[in-house]
């Protein structure tokens, strides 16, 4: 090779590696700032994460009333079958009929009618939502303690409103072989735990639990916790929730009138913590006065804000442990007591929803032992009840010294197991703290 041309390969070598040396030095700064942005980045998340932290720790001082140290870890749901995973999900999807009802009014006041297993009565009762007044401007939610494919096709034929559909995925109906449905070493009746080597512990009466009546409670307080804290129709709601069961009728002027009651009630009741469409009284019609009744709430057509129901969420042990599996019941004998105060809510003197059910709540599931007769109830609705009376210059009758359960009562037992009080109070955190099912 001739001088000349090694010159030139020199020349071109070293050009080359005056390239290379950039190229690295390049991609060396560039590194070195990219490192320097993520790192950053970092920083300021961090810092971000730590603003998020202090502002939900702020909003769960308010929402949560006992020690929360620890929280994350003691929080364990059942682990999901593939039922309650489905069902979980299902949760999530968006409510029907949106294309009929596209807006909702501004000033709706929420129905939610948590239901069980007894079609009859769950069909009468949407024929009697159906005709009420008012009620295409608002959401319908149904919550369905288990999956039932009869009460599903009720819901499926609902065209009066937008409605959406939530199912309790820890009910104890849809866990035939674990908690919080029967297991194998279950514990039954007044078994000894130490002598059969089960498990379980018992009521205050020496019983043990029956999955069939704790799901009662489990479902309401599921159900209260989801509708206020858990669904993105609800979560940003301030006005009230109305709460109807399977087996109340609703008449024509009870959305309207509940409006009235409810606008009325900071003003002429200030102990008033809900409106009812009912007397506590279940067999009553009520006393047709020319006057609203303030008296202790009634399970009959409820309806309250989220202000009290940050009232009773605070109150989640008491609840939670109280031995009695009637939600309502408990909420008569240690939560409302707890508030410090009268707690009363008022109605108008006629009832614009009532109780029909005959008998109780596991019976008359089919078609052939419903609790109705033929199929119908003999409810009869006059022209009065098709319109508004609720009238807002009416004054407040107090019903100062009412019979019924009161605090001190030790309540009737079925809710003695400590599993069930667990699940119960895990409900009432599961929207605030989030963690991962075992």
């Amino acid at each position: 090779m001739s001088r000349t041309h090694i010159d030139r390969a020199m020349s071109s070598y070293k050009k080359s590696r005056i390239r290379d040396i950039a190229v690295r030095r390049f991609l060396f700064v560039v590194s070195l700032t990219l490192a320097g942005v993520v790192l950053l980045f970092l920083l300021v998340g961090m810092n971000s994460s730590s603003e998020l932290l202090k502002e939900t720790k702020e909003n769960s001082g308010e929402i949560n009333s006992f020690n929360i140290s620890g929280l994350i870890k003691s929080i364990k749901l059942p682990k999901h079958n593939h039922l309650s995973k489905m069902l979980e999900n299902r949760n999530q999807l968006p409510p029907r009929n949106l294309d009929l009802y596209p807006i909702l009014a501004k000033d709706r006041i929420v129905i939610v009618l948590y239901v069980h297993n007894r079609p009859q009565y769950f069909k009468l009762v949407v024929d009697s939502l159906s005709r009420v007044s008012g009620i295409n401007e608002t959401l319908l939610v149904v919550s369905h303690d288990g999956y039932f494919e009869e009460m599903n096709k009720i819901v499926e034929g609902i065209k009066f409103c937008q409605v959406k559909q939530v199912f309790a995925p820890y009910s104890p109906h849809i866990f035939p072989d674990s908690f919080p449905g029967v297991s194998h070493n279950d514990c039954r009746d007044k078994d000894s735990p130490i002598e059969k080597k089960c498990e379980g512990s018992s009521d205050q009466y020496g019983n043990h639990r029956s999955p069939k009546i704790v799901s009662l409670k489990h479902h309401w307080w599921w159900m209260m916790n989801t509708v206020w804290d858990g669904l993105k129709e609800t979560t940003g709601y301030s006005g009230d929730i109305l709460f109807i069961e399977e087996d109340h009728f609703i008449f024509p002027n009870a959305y309207h009138n509940l409006k009235i009651l409810t606008k009325l009630k900071p003003t002429k009741c200030p102990d008033c913590y809900a409106a009812n469409l009912a007397p506590s009284d279940v067999k009553s019609r009520g006393e047709n006065w020319d006057g609203l009744i303030a008296e202790r709430m009634g399970n009959v057509g409820y309806a309250f804000n989220r202000t009290v129901w940050r009232k009773i969420h605070r109150k989640a042990r008491e609840f939670c442990l109280f031995d009695d599996y009637n939600w309502d019941i408990t909420m008569w004998v240690t939560v409302y007591p707890s508030f410090g105060g009268p707690v009363y809510s008022m109605r108008g003197p006629r009832a614009s929803a009532v109780h029909f059910g005959k008998c109780g709540l596991h019976q008359g599931q089919g078609e052939t032992s419903a609790c109705v007769d033929n199929g119908a109830v003999n409810i009869k609705i006059e022209e009065i009840d098709k319109v508004v009376n609720v009238k807002p210059e009416w004054g407040v009758h107090v019903m100062r010294d009412q019979d019924g359960y009161k605090a001190g009562f030790r309540g009737w037992g079925g809710w003695g197991d400590r599993r069930d009080h667990q699940l119960c109070l895990d409900f009432a955190k599961m929207y605030h703290v989030r963690s991962k099912t075992i």
